[in-house]
């Protein structure tokens, strides 16, 4: 079965490690045949350094669907000129701080001191003025103004709003994790998410956990606590190998 995790929140709660115990239960995943995905709202720039060495190469779908990796490799979805043109427009029209990522190289404006600040991976990628930054794949803005985002709102574009960042996500339209998955053919899958961009991995997954009680909780099967990750991940990636040798004949 396929496994596929979110990181902030989920797995990853300082922002730059996961915790030895969830990192015990993946590895027995892998162990056990399952394959262990990991999508995120981060670009896969941002997602190395919080992965161990044994998870570096495996499949993942980075900047909530614009970017995926597999076998060493990125592919990226990026704003069409047109689009990104009345994009950058609105950045201007409301003098507001952003993030935007390239295929790895990025434009940053917002405060130092906000956590997505400290997710960058400063010691492989840039920090590019905007109109160097070509492709751009996906963007952030803090806190925007309602005009700026009703204005969103008639373009074709994905909106993710994080209330505790203050901040949106924008990418073309279409393109989440559930995207991603699709364009590596994964569509089989257990999700393991806590945010409102996980709401598509949990409505199509066989089995679905949510880490905190939150708003999209209600899209789950079942909501854990932090403390409890790595024990469901155990229980669950059990259940499957179980459910997999009922369904095997028996060997004469």
């Amino acid at each position: 079965m396929n496994f596929v995790f979110d990181i902030d929140g989920t797995i990853c709660f300082d922002g730059k490690n996961i915790e030895q115990e969830i990192v015990h239960a993946l590895e027995e995943l892998q162990n056990a045949g399952h394959q262990v995905i990991f999508a995120s709202a981060r670009p896969i720039r941002d997602l190395m350094p919080v992965l161990p060495t044994e998870f570096k190469n495996n499949v993942m779908v980075g900047g909530n669907g614009t970017f995926i990796y597999q076998n060493g490799a990125i592919e990226v979805t990026h704003f069409e000129p047109p689009l990104l043109k009345k994009l950058l427009d609105l950045v201007q029209k409301h003098q507001v701080k952003y993030l935007a990522d390239g295929d790895w190289d990025y434009a940053y404006t917002g405060d130092r001191d906000h956590p997505i600040y400290h997710h960058l991976n400063k010691e492989s990628a840039k920090n590019v003025p905007l109109n160097q930054l070509n492709p751009v794949c996906k963007l952030v803005i803090f806190q925007p103004c309602n005009e700026l985002l009703a204005s969103l709102s008639i373009l074709p574009v994905e909106v993710t709003h994080y209330k505790s960042e203050l901040a949106i996500d924008i990418s073309p339209l279409g393109v989440n994790k559930v995207h991603g998955l699709h364009k590596l053919n994964i569509r089989s899958f257990v999700a393991f998410g806590n945010d409102s961009n996980d709401k598509c991995l949990f409505e199509h997954a066989e089995h679905s956990v949510c880490v905190g009680d939150n708003d999209v909780a209600a899209f789950a099967d079942e909501v854990v606590g932090r403390e409890e990750v790595a024990a469901k991940i155990q229980n669950i990636g059990e259940s499957f190998v179980r459910s997999k040798n009922d369904r095997e004949p028996a060997k004469v």
